[in-house]
């Protein structure tokens, strides 16, 4: 049973988040404000945290930053629909996904088994790893079982689950134009219209990828914008 940590000073939504992942078989704790996030996740680990951007004391971004300097643990992050730089800035210090409130519960419940999946499965990806375990462009090596990134010298790279599952995508599909809506859907998050003018999740990780790949992220040569196109990966892809 998948346990979540559902961070949130709204207690009507702590319990109503509580009710309805219990109901589909998740273990739910619940924390007001970053002091008891921390003292919950010392009681127990979480497999995921949902966390408020907007929180007295300590925001969710501050509080994703230092969570994120401690461990791997996934994070979603719920933000006011008009917060776009508040979201994007989320993505920016390590949150795995976003959802705007008012949000759909269903909606929410999908990102959050799409973020689980890619965290706890590392077979879900439609490449192998059993036949394919790791793919080398340029000066790197992706090793697909051991969900890492490598360098030529063997430095590991930390990529949170959502970038390297961005990343795998990208490698998979070398010297292709993939829209926002295909690396969202390669993803497993579901593509919501209504938020579609201010999703910039794709973007923001990408950024994040170039500043991690690219040797000049400001001109990047590796993952290419394609002008109303989307993204291309560039660089040839053996298998080791």
């Amino acid at each position: 049973m998948p346990h979540l940590l559902i961070v949130d000073d709204d207690e009507d939504i702590r319990t109503l988040l509580t009710a309805f992942f219990e109901r589909h078989a998740y273990s739910v704790s619940v924390a007001c404000d970053g002091i008891e996030m921390f003292a919950a996740l010392e009681r127990k680990p979480a497999d995921l945290v949902i966390l408020d951007l907007m929180l007295q004391g300590e925001d969710g971004i501050a509080l994703c930053k230092r969570l994120r300097a401690k461990v791997r643990t996934p994070v979603i992050m719920l933000t006011a629909m008009t917060d776009q730089t508040e979201r994007v800035v989320g993505l920016e210090v390590g949150a795995d996904d976003y959802v705007t409130k008012p949000f759909d519960q269903r909606e929410l419940l999908a990102r959050v088994r799409a973020v689980l999946r890619r965290a706890t499965d590392p077979l879900q990806p439609p490449l192998a790893a059993t036949s394919r375990p790791s793919l080398c462009f340029g000066k790197w090596r992706l090793d697909v079982a051991r969900r890492e990134l490598l360098s030529d010298s063997d430095t590991l790279i930390f990529l949170t689950s959502g970038e390297f599952d961005l990343l795998l995508t990208f490698v998979e599909h070398p010297q292709h134009v993939l829209t926002r809506d295909q690396l969202l859907d390669a993803r497993g998050l579901p593509y919501a219209p209504y938020d579609a003018p201010n999703d910039r999740t794709i973007d923001v990780q990408v950024s994040r990828l170039r500043r991690k790949l690219e040797d000049d992220p400001k001109n990047p040569s590796i993952i290419r914008t394609i002008r109303n196109g989307g993204y291309m990966f560039t660089l040839k892809v053996a298998v080791q």
